[in-house]
C-alpha cells in the first residue's frame, strides 16, 4: 500500500511539473498564494469580421484573469492557406506574420493590406515577457487562443463597379416605375393642367413645379412640355415657364432622398410597401394598377439607394481618390468648371439627374468628395439633364427644338452666373445650415454637408427662376434665332407632331397623333386643287408641275400612313384606357382612308396625263360638270378637316352626310346623262370613258371623306 501511494505521488508531481510550461502563475506573490492560469480558454467571443483586403478581430477576456493581465500585451499572428501561391501573397520564408504588440485594454484590432478574396487563419496571444518592447516570438513565450478563420473581401474592382452600376440601375428603375405610375394615376388631369397654361409665366412656373412634384421627374415634365409644344397645344413662352418650374420641382427629389434615404432606414420598410402595393396589381381597375406601380416603384427606389450606399466604398482621407478631389477643389474657377463638367457627364451617361444627385449625396456621406466639389457637380447635373429634352425634340418640329433649346439656355445661364458668385453662395448655405443646427457649419460633417447640398440645389434653382423669368421673351427670341426654320418646305412633308418621347406618355401621344392626322387631312385636300388645275389650266409648264406634285403627294400619303400606323401600333401595346384604344382604332381607319384618297387623285392625274398624250379633249359641258363636282368635294373636305380638329366622339356629322349625298347625286346624274348621250352617239368613246372614270373617282373620294368623319364621330 505504501508503494502504491509513493508511485501516485511521483505521477502527480511529474504532471504538475510539466504543466508549468503551458500555464502562467500570475499571482505567485499574493498572500493567499492562489494561482490563476492563462490558456486558450482565457479569451472568449473571438470573432473575425471580413473587410476589403483585411479583417477585423474582436474578442473578450474572461473576467477572472483580466486583472492579472493588466500589465501584459497582446499580439495577433495570421497566415494564409499554405499552397503554391503563398510566396506571391507576401509570406515568403515565414509561416506566420505578426501584428505589433498592443495593450490589453483593446478589444479589437484591424489587419490591413492582405490579399482580397483569400482565406486566412489567425490567433490572439498574450505576451508573457513584458520587458521586451518588440515582438520576437523566438525569444519569449506567447499563450495563444483558439484558431479563427476568415475570408477577406475583394477590394475595388470590376465586380464592385458592376455592383455600383447595378445599384444605380435599380434606383433609376424604381424612379421610372414610380414616375410612370404617378403620371398615369394623375393621367388626363396632369395633361390638362399642362395644356391649360395661359400666357402668365408665373402660372407656368407653378404648373411645372407641381407636375414635377407629382411625377417626381423633371425629365418627364420637360419631355411632356416639348411634346405639347410639338403638338401645337402650348407656345414657346408658355413652355419656358413650365420648364423653369420643373427645375424647382426636381429639387424635391433631393430632399426626399436625403430625409428618407439617409436619415430614415426606409429600405427596411420597402418590403412592407411592396406587400401593400402588390395586391393592387391584381385588381381590374386601371387606376389601382397605376397606384400599385407608384408604391412599388417608391420601394424599389429606396432599395436601390440602400444598395448604392453599400456599393460606394468607404475611403480613408489619405486615399488617392479623396486626395484628388481635395487637392483640386481650391483652384480658383478652374476646379469648379472641372467638377461642373464631371456632374454633367455623369448625368448624361445615366440619363437621370435624380440618380446623379443620389450618387453625389452618397459619395459625400462616404467622405469621398468634399462639400464644395459636390455643389459644383450639382450645377453640372442641371446642365446634363437638358440632354433628355434635346433628344426628345430631335425628331420633332422646329417649335419642339426651340422649346428644348430654351430649357438648355436657361440652365446654362444659371450655372454661369452661379460659378461667379459660388463662394458667397456657399457661405450663405453654411450660415443657414449652421443656424438650423445651432452651431457652426462643418463641411466635413457628412450630415450637415448633405443638407447643405440639398439646400444649395433648391436655392440655386429658385434664384435662377426669379432672375430669368423676366427675360423669357429674350430667351424665346434667342431660341428662334439659334434654331432657324427653313420655311414651309422644311416642315410640310414630314411628321411634325409625333415625337419618340410620346410613346412613354400615352395621353400626350394621342394628342400628337390627332394633330398629325388633322395635318394629313389638309395634305390630301390640296390634291383636289391640283386636279382642278390640270382640268382647267392649259399652260404646259404649270400642268407638268401639277403632275409632279400629285405624284409627290401620293408618295407622301403612303409614307405618312405607314409612319402613323407604326406609331399607333407601338402606342396600342402600352397600358392605355378604353377611350384611348377606341381613338387609336379611329385614327388607323382615318389614315387608311386618307391614303386611299391620295391614290385616287394620283390615278385621276394619270388619266388626265393619258388624255393629254393622246390629244383628247373634253367638251365644255363635261369640264363644267367635273368642276362642279370638285367644288362639292372642296366643301366636303372643309367639313372633314373641321371634324378632324374636333374632339373625337363628340361631333355631329350631318353636314358631312349632306355633302356625301350631294356628291352621290351628282355622280348618279352624270352617269345617267353620260349613258343617254353615249347611246345617241353624242360622246366619243375615249373621251367618254375618261370622263366617266374621273367623275366616278370623285364619288369614291367622297365615300372616303365621309368615312373619315364617321371615324372621328366613333361610328366605325
Amino acid at each position: 500500500m505504501n508503494k502504491l501511494t509513493f508511485f501516485i505521488s511521483i505521477i502527480l508531481f511529474t504532471t504538475n511539473f510539466w504543466s508549468q510550461d503551458s500555464l502562467i502563475n500570475v499571482n505567485s506573490n499574493l498572500p493567499s498564494q492562489k494561482s490563476i492560469s492563462i490558456d486558450e480558454t482565457s479569451f472568449n467571443n473571438i470573432i473575425a469580421k471580413a473587410k476589403e483586403e483585411g479583417f477585423n478581430l474582436s474578442w473578450g477576456i474572461n473576467y477572472d484573469v483580466y486583472d492579472a493581465l493588466s500589465n501584459k500585451n497582446l499580439v495577433i499572428k495570421y497566415n494564409t492557406k499554405i499552397g503554391s501561391k503563398r510566396n506571391k501573397k507576401g509570406f515568403e520564408g515565414n509561416e506566420w506574420k505578426y501584428s505589433e504588440p498592443f495593450s490589453i485594454s483593446k478589444t479589437n484590432f484591424e489587419i490591413k493590406d492582405l490579399q482580397g478574396g483569400e482565406k486566412y487563419e489567425a490567433y490572439l496571444g498574450v505576451i508573457t515577457n513584458s520587458n521586451i518592447s518588440k515582438l520576437d516570438p523566438k525569444d519569449y513565450d506567447v499563450i495563444w487562443s483558439k484558431k479563427v478563420k476568415v475570408k477577406t473581401l475583394r477590394g475595388w474592382g470590376i465586380m464592385k463597379f458592376l455592383i455600383l452600376i447595378g445599384s444605380l440601375g435599380l434606383f433609376i428603375f424604381g424612379m421610372k416605375i414610380m414616375s410612370d405610375g404617378l403620371q398615369r394615376t394623375a393621367g388626363e388631369k396632369l395633361r390638362k393642367m399642362l395644356g391649360s397654361i395661359t400666357s402668365n409665366r408665373f402660372k407656368g412656373v407653378f404648373t411645372g413645379f407641381m407636375s414635377t412634384s407629382i411625377v417626381q421627374s423633371s425629365s418627364v415634365t420637360t419631355v411632356m412640355t416639348v411634346s405639347l409644344v410639338n403638338a401645337g397645344l402650348i407656345n414657346l413662352r408658355q413652355s419656358a415657364g413650365v420648364m423653369m418650374g420643373a427645375n424647382i420641382g426636381t429639387t424635391i427629389t433631393a430632399w426626399l432622398v436625403l430625409l428618407l434615404g439617409f436619415k430614415v432606414s426606409i429600405s427596411s420598410y420597402a418590403l412592407v410597401l411592396i406587400a401593400l402595393g402588390a395586391p393592387l396589381l391584381f385588381m381590374t381597375f386601371r387606376r389601382s394598377k397605376d397606384l400599385a406601380n407608384a408604391i412599388i416603384g417608391f420601394a424599389i427606389l429606396f432599395i436601390g439607394l440602400q444598395f448604392l450606399k453599400d456599393a460606394v466604398p468607404n475611403l480613408d482621407k489619405d486615399s488617392a481618390l479623396v486626395q484628388f478631389f481635395v487637392n483640386y477643389k481650391d483652384i480658383p474657377f478652374i476646379s469648379n468648371l472641372m467638377f461642373v463638367g464631371l456632374g454633367a457627364l455623369v448625368t448624361i451617361v445615366i440619363q437621370s439627374s435624380s440618380a446623379a444627385m443620389a450618387l453625389t449625396l452618397t459619395m459625400v456621406s462616404k467622405g469621398i468628395i468634399p462639400f464644395e466639389v459636390a455643389c459644383a457637380m450639382v450645377l453640372g447635373e442641371n446642365i446634363g439633364t437638358t440632354i433628355t429634352a434635346e433628344i426628345a425634340s430631335s425628331i420633332g418640329n422646329v417649335h419642339a427644338k426651340r422649346s428644348a433649346r430654351i430649357h438648355s439656355l436657361f440652365n446654362i445661364i444659371g450655372v454661369t452666373w452661379m460659378l461667379i458668385v459660388i463662394p458667397l453662395f456657399l457661405d450663405l448655405i453654411g450660415f443657414f445650415i449652421g443656424q438650423s443646427h445651432g452651431l457652426a457649419f462643418d463641411p466635413e460633417n457628412t450630415g450637415m454637408a448633405n443638407e447643405g447640398i440639398a439646400l444649395f440645389h433648391t436655392l440655386f434653382n429658385s434664384a435662377n427662376v426669379l432672375l430669368l423669368i423676366g427675360f423669357v421673351p429674350f430667351l424665346v427670341r434667342f431660341a428662334e434665332k439659334s434654331v432657324s426654320s427653313k420655311g414651309e418646305a422644311d416642315e410640310e412633308f414630314k411628321l411634325d407632331y409625333i415625337s419618340a418621347a410620346g410613346i412613354a406618355l400615352p395621353e400626350v401621344a394621342i394628342l400628337e397623333v390627332k394633330k398629325e392626322v388633322a395635318k394629313f387631312g389638309h395634305v390630301t385636300t390640296k390634291m383636289n386643287e391640283f386636279v382642278r388645275t390640270l382640268l382647267n389650266d392649259q399652260d404646259k409648264k404649270t400642268r407638268n408641275k401639277m403632275f409632279s406634285k400629285l405624284k409627290k403627294y401620293e408618295e407622301i400619303t403612303d409614307r405618312v400612313e405607314i409612319e402613323v400606323a407604326t406609331y399607333l401600333d407601338k402606342l396600342s401595346i402600352q397600358e392605355i384606357s378604353q377611350e384611348a384604344s377606341s381613338q387609336i382604332r379611329s385614327m388607323l381607319s382615318i389614315t387608311n382612308d386618307l391614303e386611299r384618297i391620295g391614290d385616287i387623285y394620283y390615278q385621276m392625274s394619270k388619266t388626265i396625263e393619258r388624255k393629254d398624250e393622246n390629244k383628247i379633249y373634253f367638251l365644255p359641258e363635261q369640264r363644267e360638270n367635273l368642276n362642279n363636282m370638285l367644288d362639292v368635294l372642296d366643301k366636303a373636305f372643309a367639313e372633314m378637316n373641321t371634324n378632324l380638329s374636333s374632339e373625337y366622339g363628340h361631333i355631329s356629322i350631318e353636314n358631312a352626310k349632306k355633302y356625301e349625298r350631294e356628291i352621290n347625286q351628282i355622280r348618279n346624274d352624270l352617269r345617267k346623262s353620260y349613258l343617254e348621250q353615249a347611246e345617241k352617239g353624242e360622246y366619243k368613246f375615249q373621251p367618254g370613258v375618261m370622263y366617266n372614270d374621273l367623275f366616278s373617282s370623285c364619288e369614291k373620294i367622297g365615300d372616303h371623306i365621309i368615312n373619315v368623319s364617321e371615324a372621328v364621330a366613333g361610328e366605325i
